[in-house]
């Protein structure tokens, strides 16, 4: 796999990463309840994959009910409902605290990778312990400045920190699935499951579902169209020409692509007490990644698109 980036697959990265950057800027705009806006992402994408999934994959989801993918089609499943609770953490904490602050937060998702393949037993690099350190007291500096700041804040960040983990317990799970079946198949069911869950959460909660104003619509519209359709499609697209290790870091620029587009466009100017905790952070999470290259035993997953 090359290491090295052509102009259309350069392109290609640049607009994954834009798409999404607007993640968080997007659901901090939208004058809806997070967990709706968590529904609502999911439903539409899942009215847009479907159709498509069923008639070109029709075989692979009878084999999940009653042939030799029912193991895929539980992981699939799991991996739904982990990704139910990624966005139930992950979303409302933009809401909550800043986006530069909740965006970094949630990128801790290869760090909690490791974490995981260390509690299985697997043996991790010294580069990784020292990534995992890094990015542990970046993650303390960011939150501890919000702790000055509110209540809400710290909330938010410690929703964030969950979502981070939750992303990268669906991305296990998701791993496993997709060694039998397509990607197609499995977002699926994984986005199905998701949004029923969400759903429910929501009737029981009590939390509206319609009654938003046009531009909080466009913005959910926008959610689905770039985070959750264009941005893993563009990603998974560039996985074709670069490795994963360079696609990995690429997904971290997501960080501060997010915190400019809220600064511009929402005019939230990131705290400067939580800058050096966030530096950090992003700096253990490279750490992370690159060491990923240097063993067998662990290679952190790739980081998920929010």
């Amino acid at each position: 796999m090359s290491s090295r980036v052509d102009p259309v697959t350069g392109v290609v990265l640049a607009v994954a990463v834009l798409a999404v950057s607007s993640s968080g800027p997007l659901t901090a705009f939208a004058a809806a309840p997070a967990l709706a806006i968590a529904f609502w992402r999911n439903a539409i994408a899942v009215a847009a994959l479907t159709p498509f999934a069923a008639a070109r994959r029709g075989e692979e989801f009878r084999g999940l009910v009653r042939g030799e993918h029912r193991t895929a089609g539980w992981y699939s499943v799991a991996a739904g409902v982990a990704l139910a609770v990624h966005f139930s953490t992950w979303m409302p904490a933009v809401q909550l605290t800043s986006v530069a602050t909740a965006t970094a937060l949630v990128a801790t998702q290869p760090v909690w990778q490791c974490a995981i393949a260390s509690l299985q037993g697997r043996r991790l690099p010294v580069a990784t312990w020292i990534g995992i350190s890094l990015a542990v007291v970046g993650a303390i500096i960011a939150t501890g400045a919000d702790f000055e700041v509110s209540a809400a804040a710290l909330t938010g960040d410690l929703l964030a920190l969950a979502g981070g983990l939750m992303a990268a317990v669906y991305t296990a799970l998701g791993e496993r699935a997709r060694v039998t079946i397509s990607t197609t198949t499995y977002t699926s069911v994984c986005y199905s499951v998701c949004g029923v869950l969400l759903l429910g959460v929501c009737l029981v909660g009590g939390v509206p579902l319609t009654g938003y104003d046009g531009a909080t619509w466009l913005a959910i519209l926008a959610l689905v169209a770039g985070a959750q359709l264009l941005g893993h499609s563009m990603f998974s697209f560039a996985l074709r020409k670069v490795s994963a290790t360079t696609v990995s870091l690429m997904i971290l620029l997501e960080v501060p692509g997010a915190a400019l587009i809220a600064w511009v466009w929402l005019g939230q100017v990131p705290r400067p007490a939580a800058l050096p905790g966030l530096a950090l952070l992003l700096l253990g999470v490279a750490v992370v990644i690159l060491a990923g290259t240097r063993t067998r035993d662990v290679t952190p997953a790739r980081a998920v698109s929010s």
